[in-house]
């Protein structure tokens, strides 16, 4: 292979990064971060509604910005033996669009309309309309729900399409479509102005939006009409056929060539989910549960399909064939709030810095400003090494982590997080350590659903900030699974993964697998369990299961009083 180099975007909840790869090698030449600057400033969200929307210029402009950033590092030898660029994102994280495939927020009057931009996937304002569609789906002999494990999420597709619909009458009558955030880029990328013929991926439409080939595509209109008359129709405007993201959108429009500084020749690859994605990147094994762990935990398993006959996981985030591998199936479950569950906490005991600091006459705006900054940095590590250095025991307080609900085991974005065991003696460190564990327990009840399931967890691969950054979770997180948990070594697997799916796009390898094998940067962590610590966390653990159950009850009971 003469010299060769790919694009991976990766579009997170905060920011869009775009890494520049040696397809021969994987190794990063150029990286680049772009923060949304309409995110950053709170823009179209209401936390206390859990409305958070994204505008498309923050998408577009990070997308401009990050990859010529990289372009102007690698230099010109780099930039003239671009390849391919490859897109992941969030999800599910859709948007209205009009019948070119234009999102609303870019088109006169909906500038400023929330219910016109990307309904990002922690937004939960579409709670009620999952709970219809599980209602809904009952009355039908064809279970429509059994390949997204038996429960859908208001994190999803077909949920915050109605949401949207029933509560935005001018969105209702300008939206022609529906279109998911991985799927918009690419299809922005090769100059797409028919929605029609844009290439929705496999991974977004299987593991959101009730996409299977056993349905021959979406399930009938019939199912949605019924559910709602504001739904009928748009099957039609959807899609039917779906592509793995080995296989190319297209190549870079005239107009994003110029903009870029590429050619017309770069391939551009059909787009993914961020931790579909973020698997391949961190060198996934069959049967090896890879956690990407930052605001939130996806955890990707690749299983042969032959394993995987007459097997349905339930309550899960789905499984689909080619959904991370193609030709493999992939199987996705996750926890609504990881990273941000720590983030949460401390901005809680920030209120005081964030509140008085701005008024005190003992010091400058400017000094205020740095000491603020100084402490949140600090925060995080100094609670981690406290934490560490606490005894162990069973009457330590506990807590649940479903502070943005729960989206595996058997998703209710309803339920809420809750600590126990509190006295005077609670300070931050114990309350922290408390939070750890609770995202720890969280993990392993995924765990335990595959191995009753029949699907066994054999491995653990850890990937993402956290995994990086957070010695002390990592080490709790190997006590409570009480099995080895291996760290990869790139810190942007993500990224990493899109550039893999570039390179074969564009040709480069003959399989995801093989340029996996190639550029793929190895481990360079492992922890292992401790035998004592385990054996304790497996009692704490069945106390958060029983406290678990506890709030469900609550929940259920307080719903079904409603």
């Amino acid at each position: 292979m003469n010299d060769a180099y790919v694009i991976g975007l990766d579009y997170g909840t905060d920011s869009v990064r775009a890494m520049i790869a040696d397809a021969r090698s994987g190794e990063e030449i150029a990286s680049s971060v772009y923060y949304y600057p309409r995110w950053r400033d709170g823009l179209f969200c209401d936390a206390s509604r859990n409305q958070f929307r994204q505008h498309p210029l923050d998408y577009v402009e990070g997308l401009e910005a990050a990859i010529k950033a990289c372009l102007q590092q690698a230099g010109p030898s780099v930039l003239s033996a671009i390849k391919a660029i490859a897109i992941d994102t969030t999800g599910s994280t859709p948007v209205a669009v009009d019948s070119k495939g234009t999102p609303l927020a870019l088109t006169p009057g909906f500038e400023k309309n929330p219910n016109a931009m990307f309904v990002l996937w922690k937004d939960h304002t579409s709670t009620k309309e999952a709970a219809e569609i599980n209602r809904h789906a009952l009355k039908f002999d064809v279970n429509y729900l059994q390949f997204v494990g038996g429960i859908y999420s208001s994190e999803w597709f077909w949920a915050k399409l109605l949401h949207v619909l029933r509560a935005d009458a001018d969105v209702r009558q300008a939206c022609h479509s529906w279109v998911e955030h991985c799927d918009w880029i690419p299809f922005l990328l090769t100059g797409g102005n028919d929605v029609r013929a844009m290439k929705r991926g496999v991974c977004s439409a299987g593991h959101k939006a009730l996409w299977a080939a056993e349905f021959n595509g979406l399930p009938p209109d019939v199912f949605f009409s019924s559910l709602d008359p504001l739904l009928k129709g748009f099957t039609e405007r959807l899609f039917k056929d779906t592509y793995t993201a080995d296989k190319p959108a297209g190549t870079l429009s005239p107009e994003w060539a110029t903009r870029l500084g590429l050619n017309t020749n770069v391939v551009v690859g059909v787009g993914a989910f961020d931790c579909h994605m973020g698997a391949v990147g961190g060198q996934i094994e069959p049967y090896h549960l890879s956690k990407v762990m930052g605001t939130s935990t996806c955890d990707m398993m690749v299983v042969p399909v032959a394993d995987m006959e007459g097997k349905l996981v339930r309550g899960i985030c789905g499984q689909v064939n080619g959904s991370i591998i193609p030709g493999m199936m992939g199987l996705e479950a996750g926890q609504s709030a990881f990273g941000d569950t720590y983030a949460w906490f401390r901005n809680f005991l920030l209120w005081p810095t964030e509140t008085f600091l701005k008024s005190s006459t003992l010091i400058s705006p400017e000094i205020a400003e740095k000491l603020k900054a100084e402490i949140a940095d600090k925060m995080v590590p100094e609670l981690s090494r406290q934490a560490a250095a606490l005894p162990l025991t069973e009457e330590n307080e506990l807590a649940i982590d479903w502070l943005n609900g729960r989206r595996t085991p058997d998703a209710n974005q309803l339920l809420k997080g809750a600590v126990t065991g509190l006295s005077l003696g609670s300070d931050a460190p114990r309350l922290f350590k408390a939070w750890v564990e609770a995202t720890c327990f969280g993990a392993k009840a995924i765990v335990d659903r595959f191995n009753n399931e029949d699907v066994p967890v054999k491995g653990l691969i850890g990937l993402g900030g956290v995994a990086k950054k957070s010695p002390y979770i990592m080490q709790v997180m190997a006590d409570v699974m009480n099995m080895p948990l291996r760290i990869h070594k790139s810190e942007q697997t993500c990224a990493a993964g899109a550039a893999m799916f570039a390179a074969t796009a564009a040709g480069l390898y003959p399989s995801v697998t093989d340029a996996m094998n190639a550029m793929g940067q190895g481990f360079d962590a492992e922890y292992k369990p401790e035998p004592k610590a385990a054996a304790l966390y497996a009692k704490r653990y069945q106390q958060y299961l029983d406290l678990g159950t506890v709030l469900e009850n609550k929940e259920a009971s307080v719903e079904a009083a409603q």
